[in-house]
């Protein structure tokens, strides 16, 4: 009895999961929208990060080297979290399951469970921001734009987004507490 009841608390879960999925790709049926969270997602790739990284030394000096090197820290921290997660749950995504959503971009791997656009957005938005807090009204809602350009564009579920913010969350977190 408790079996069945699980399964379907799991189920109804799920099912809620899809029908958010269906709703915002159906954003994305205009391309210009796609066009957009297309772009978003791409510097999400790593080319927004890996520039800042490069570009904080510039702007702030010398000692924003350290800000720098604990991105790339944090970055290689993320990459083998989140590629050890995936290759355990291989959980499909959610262009794969459902008929209906439209693939916005190619994907960059096969599975979905967590998010890495979104674990590493979250990631060095906190290392940043913690050391440049006026970078904030940029790196935020950059970083929010990443998690949902994973979703409109059928690559993610919203729990694969949630848990990769978390992820993102408590890598940086956890840099933040060393010297």
């Amino acid at each position: 009895m408790l079996d069945s009841h699980h399964g379907s608390l799991l189920q109804r879960i799920s099912d809620y999961e899809l029908s958010w999925c269906i709703a915002f790709n159906r954003c994305a049926r205009y391309r210009c929208i796609e066009r957009v969270f297309a772009l978003v997602s791409r510097l999400g790739d790593g080319i927004a990060w890996y520039t800042l990284a490069l570009l904080l030394p510039l702007i702030y000096g010398l000692d924003a080297i350290h800000t720098s090197f604990r991105m790339v820290v944090v970055g290689t921290v993320g990459l083998i979290l989140y590629k050890l997660l995936k290759s355990k749950t291989e959980r499909p995504r959610p262009f794969a399951v459902i008929d209906s959503i439209r693939l916005g971009t190619a994907p960059l791997d096969r599975y979905s469970f967590p998010s890495g656009h979104t674990l590493h957005a979250v990631a060095f938005t906190t290392v940043v921001v913690a050391s440049y807090p006026g970078l904030a009204w940029l790196l935020v809602p950059f970083a929010s734009l990443v998690a949902l350009s994973r979703m409109v564009l059928g690559l993610h579920y919203p729990t694969d987004v949630l848990a990769g913010a978390v992820l993102g969350l408590l890598i940086s977190g956890l840099s933040l507490t060393f010297p």
